[in-house]
């Protein structure tokens, strides 16, 4: 195929918190980029994950739920997700079969307005029946007329593969945006960093894991071992003996988890020390924020 023929576009992931947007993204890019798990909030940033061919390059983008926010942090997460209606050459609006239709009106009704290709996905169908999934397709359709709806199961791969082909067919001609190799724009120090995130989420409760940023100090690769040194930030004393817990038991499981997976995602040994600092009500700091890489605009 020649240059010209060469397709490459922006396909972003929007929706409200929980409806399976990671998962989609992760299935869409046949790797695990974004971090999953069943609460809310787990994606704080734009996260971008990139398919390449000859012939095409795709350049998926993983966002926030969209909420409304209570502190600056949600603030910026609302942000990435706004982004995404700017740039996308085609928009994935991805909804399940438990939410309901009206949850967001502020941010549908920005969708509406508008002009490029939308694909809305109707996800979790494996929890619904026939007659439930027309009521849902036949009340998108009237709230947006201009979307091809597609069911499906991102968590069992159905119709997912039907998805793909359409977004291939919706690709603008154009030369890659990134280099042919890349699987994505986020230095290896930010996949670290979800990942300990990820399993907070899963072992914390409450406030607790919402609270909590990671900070890679270190991040040293030798030829048979990688070795890092990160340390979690809280926003209260209190926090941080709940992330530690008794005689470190919490933290310790946490490294664990964390340190296998980061194994798994850098297919090498890795040397993982944690460490637990306060740093006072920083989801409300506008430096602290930027030093993380938060939107603020």
């Amino acid at each position: 195929m020649s240059q010209n023929k060469h397709r490459s576009g922006f396909v972003n992931i929007v929706g409200n918190p929980n409806v399976g947007k990671s998962t989609l993204m992760n299935r869409l890019v046949g790797e695990k980029i974004s971090i999953i798990t069943a609460k809310s909030q787990t994606t704080r940033h734009r996260i971008i994950g990139i398919v390449n061919r000859p012939e095409y390059q795709i350049v998926y983008s993983d966002t926030p739920g969209v909420l409304r926010p209570n502190y600056k942090l949600q603030e910026s997460m609302l942000n990435f997700s706004l982004s995404a209606l700017d740039d996308a050459d085609v928009l994935l609006y991805v909804t399940d079969v438990v939410e309901k239709i009206d949850k967001n009106d502020e941010f549908l009704s920005k969708v509406q307005r508008l002009n490029l290709p939308i694909l809305l996905l109707i996800n979790k169908i494996d929890q619904t029946n026939h007659d439930e999934l027309e009521k849902l397709v036949a009340q998108w359709q009237e709230l947006l007329p201009q979307a091809e709806i597609y069911p499906i199961s991102a968590l069992n791969n159905f119709s997912v593969d039907v998805v793909q082909k359409r977004i291939l067919e919706l690709l603008p001609e154009s030369p890659p945006y990134f280099e042919k190799d890349a699987l994505t724009d986020k230095p290896a120090r930010f996949f670290v960093t979800e990942i300990i995130r990820e399993k907070a989420l899963l072992i914390y409760q409450k406030e607790v894991p919402y609270s909590i940023e990671v900070v890679v100090e270190e991040f040293k690769e030798e030829s048979d071992l990688i070795r890092i040194r990160a340390v979690m930030l809280v926003e209260r004393d209190s926090q941080k003996g709940i992330v530690i817990g008794h005689k470190g038991e919490s933290l310790k499981r946490l490294g664990t988890m964390a340190r296998k997976d980061i194994e798994r995602f850098f297919e090498k040994k890795v040397f993982l020390q944690l460490y637990v600092k306060v740093e006072k009500d920083w989801r409300n700091r506008d430096n602290m924020l930027k030093t993380f890489g938060y939107r603020l605009d």
